[in-house]
Order: C-alpha cells, then sequence, then structure tokens
C-alpha cells in the first residue's frame, strides 16, 4: 500500500512539472515573441578596382633662356590659343614697377569711364550693386574652399567694383577732368616703358600649366602603346630641363592612366563595360574611360592603359595617383541576408500538370499578416542583400500581384516563429 502510494505521488509529480514546463515555454514563446522587423530601403554598391599609377598627357615644356623678372599671364588649366601670351619678362624691377603703374592707371580709367556710363541712368548703379554683392559671394566661397589664388583674382575685381560705385557718386564735370588727366599720364608711362617688356608665347594651342616636373618626356601617350610593368615601376623624372621653364602646354582634349594590377584583376576589367575612374584627390568627380591597353604579363602583373577625353583642365597638376576604377555599380533594395528565404510551392501548368518550384523572396508584414514578396538577389554582402522585385520587368501587374511587389520602404520579417504566406503576425 505504501509502494502504490509513493509510486502515485511520483506520477503527479512528474505530470505536475510536465505541465508547468508546457505553461513556462508556452509563456516564454508568448511574452518573448522571437518577430523582429527592419525596413528595406534603397541602396547602391559599386564594384571597384584599387590602383597606382600615372596621369599622361601630350606635353610641350615651354623653355625660358632669358634673363630678367618672369610674371605668369595664365591661371593653372586655362586654355591658350596659338601665338597667345603665356608670360611677360621685364627687363629689370623698374620695368616691373612701371608696368604696376600702367595698371593702375588703366584700372582708373575703366573706374571712371563707369562713372560717366552711372550719371546717364539709375539701372546703372543697381546693376554695380547686384556685382559688387555677388563678388562677396565669390569671395567667401573661394576662402571657405582654401582657393587663395582664386580669392586674390575675386578680391581685385571687388576692389574695383567698390571704387566704381564710390566714382558713380562724383560730379560729371569732375569725372571728365581727371579721366583726361590719367589718359594723358597712362600714355607718358607707356612711352617710358618702350620695349622693356617682352612676351613668352604658346607655339601651339593647349591648356597652360606652371608644372613641370620631369614627367613630359619620359611618360607620353606614344610611350604607352607598348609599356610594361616593369618600366612603370622603374620610372624616374628627367630633371635635366626643370629650372628653366616658364611651365607647359598640354596638347589635345585626350588623358591617359597607366598602373600596373594582377592578370585576374586585368581580365575582370577587360569583362567590364562603362568602365569609372574616381581620383583619390585633385577631382571632385566620376570620370568615364575605356580600358584601351594591357601588357603581357610579368609575374603575374600587367601594365593597363586607361583612356578618358573628359576634364582634362582639371587634371593638369595630377600625375603619380591612386585611384579606383569602378567596374559596376548595383542598385538594388537592401535587405538583411537572413531575412532572404526560399520556400516551395506546388503550380499547375496549362496541360494540368502539378510540380514544385523553389522560389526566392522576402516575407514583409502588410498590415497585420505575413506576405511573401518574391525577388531576384542581386548581390550578397556583409550581412546584407541588394534584392529587386520579380515583378519589376513585368509590363502589365493585376491589383493582386501588385501586392507583392516589393518596394523601399516596406517592412521586413528578418525572423519570426512558423513564417508562412498570410500568417497573422499583429492583432
Amino acid at each position: 500500500m505504501k509502494e502504490r502510494t509513493l509510486g502515485t505521488k511520483l506520477l503527479l509529480a512528474l505530470v505536475t512539472l510536465g505541465v508547468l514546463a508546457y505553461f513556462i515555454m508556452q509563456a516564454v514563446r508568448y511574452f518573448g515573441d522571437p518577430l523582429t522587423t527592419t525596413v528595406a530601403y534603397q541602396y547602391e554598391v559599386e564594384l571597384s578596382t584599387a590602383l597606382s599609377g600615372y596621369v599622361v598627357r601630350d606635353e610641350l615644356v615651354l623653355p625660358d633662356d632669358t634673363n630678367g623678372l618672369l610674371q605668369q599671364q595664365r591661371s593653372e588649366g586655362e586654355r591658350v590659343s596659338d601665338g597667345g601670351t603665356v608670360a611677360l619678362v621685364y627687363a629689370d624691377q623698374a620695368s616691373l614697377d612701371l608696368q604696376e603703374q600702367i595698371r593702375s592707371l588703366q584700372t582708373q580709367i575703366e573706374q571712371l569711364q563707369y562713372a560717366e556710363e552711372a550719371a546717364l541712368g539709375a539701372e546703372v548703379t543697381l546693376r554695380l550693386d547686384t556685382q559688387i554683392l555677388q563678388s562677396i559671394r565669390d569671395y567667401r566661397r573661394a576662402l571657405a574652399a582654401d582657393r587663395l589664388d582664386t580669392a586674390e583674382d575675386v578680391g581685385t575685381e571687388l576692389r574695383s567694383l567698390v571704387m566704381k560705385r564710390d566714382y558713380s557718386h562724383a560730379d560729371t564735370a569732375d569725372v571728365s577732368a581727371q579721366l583726361a588727366d590719367l589718359q594723358s599720364q597712362l600714355s607718358s608711362l607707356r612711352a617710358q616703358a618702350g620695349s622693356s617688356v617682352r612676351r613668352i608665347t604658346a607655339p601651339d594651342a593647349g591648356l597652360y600649366s606652371a608644372v613641370v616636373d620631369g614627367y613630359e618626356t619620359v611618360l607620353t601617350p606614344e610611350i604607352l602603346e607598348s609599356v610594361t610593368p616593369s618600366q612603370l615601376d622603374g620610372l624616374e623624372p628627367d630633371e635635366s630641363g626643370l629650372p628653366n621653364h616658364v611651365g607647359k602646354l598640354v596638347l589635345g582634349d585626350t588623358w591617359y592612366y597607366a598602373a600596373t594590377l594582377s592578370e585576374d584583376e586585368a581580365q575582370t576589367l577587360e569583362e567590364s563595360r562603362n568602365l569609372k575612374l574616381r581620383f583619390a584627390k585633385g577631382v571632385g568627380r566620376d570620370l568615364d574611360v575605356e580600358l584601351t591597353y594591357v601588357s603581357e604579363a610579368e609575374n603575374g602583373q600587367v601594365a593597363v592603359v586607361f583612356q578618358g577625353d573628359t576634364y582634362l583642365s582639371e587634371l593638369t597638376l595630377l600625375r603619380q595617383q591612386s585611384a579606383e576604377v569602378i567596374r559596376r555599380t548595383i542598385t538594388g533594395i537592401r535587405v538583411p541576408e537572413e531575412a532572404v528565404r526560399v520556400r516551395e510551392r506546388t503550380v499547375t501548368d496549362e496541360d494540368g500538370t502539378e510540380s514544385v518550384v523553389s522560389e526566392t523572396g522576402i516575407y514583409c508584414i502588410v498590415g497585420m499578416e505575413a506576405r511573401f514578396k518574391p525577388v531576384d538577389v542581386l548581390y550578397s554582402g556583409d550581412g546584407f542583400a541588394l534584392v529587386r522585385s520579380t515583378l519589376e520587368d513585368a509590363e502589365e501587374v493585376t491589383s493582386t500581384q501588385e501586392q507583392i511587389r516589393l518596394r523601399a520602404g516596406d517592412e521586413v520579417i528578418i525572423t519570426a516563429y512558423d513564417l508562412y504566406d498570410g500568417k497573422a503576425v499583429r492583432s
């Protein structure tokens, strides 16, 4: 009797523990719902290759074998016509000072002539005020960008505009008298200047650059037609003509970028289209390029040459430069990688034959239910995937299909219990 009583007690204890465990599991499952979601959003991935190489241009060094004081007349990247003035050479400091006086008188004469025009109508003064305000904005913008050369030019123009505005209030008779006097002084100074100034002109049309680094004759477009990795790695500038020059001209509109990389990377680039080159510094935009040359391999490395024909004026200061070649850009909807699921469903053909197919998709919350939205996976990254709806290319979409189109902004289910299409996930 005692044994039966003990056995009964043990059985009741086990049943009680089982019931408690069941309710504990249900409570954990209820209060610890694993449903987690996130918002899908538009995203872009770039597949690129990092390079380090040389910017190559067709360049002509402008030699300077004269004695005197040199003053450049062109800014970096400015286009110069055939025969255009590149620099002025002054015989001595007195000649330079004389030219500065001539320029000062020319500025004052221009201001007085403007004052005479301003006296004829208020619209001229209004236009001048607008120009002054714009110059102030340009000046601040140049300073913020640390472009002191541009700030200097804008500052000179601003001072001239302010002086013009000041002269606009002067009496017309006084302005005419001052103008005649200054023109007389200008004629006298020009006579004194005589032949103390010599001009250095461009032998051909091109873009002016003040920087000569010695690679102008070492790296030419002709050399790139047969360059090898060892030649690129062993490049040294020719410094023999560096001291005596007034800058150089960049001829034509084409530029090149030469670098070395592995055979596998070169093959990948050859198979790519619409290549873009992004320099590490110096240029604030991606440049369209074409892969025009791949050398024979040396120890697994090849020399490659990219050709571009845009924005050459922004590349005149670049030589040895790091860059990225963007071979492909993928745009899609970004979702967590674990949110991508594969389900199997039965489909019936036109002849009534049933078959089971696998379908890749994302479960999203629509209203209070989980809805399966079919997608194509475009790219898998570190913990995420880029996808697009399988209905993107459909010409006609029914209202039912429209409900399962994945869009940016949809609430995507990452984890959940017993997930299936149509499951109620929210009350």
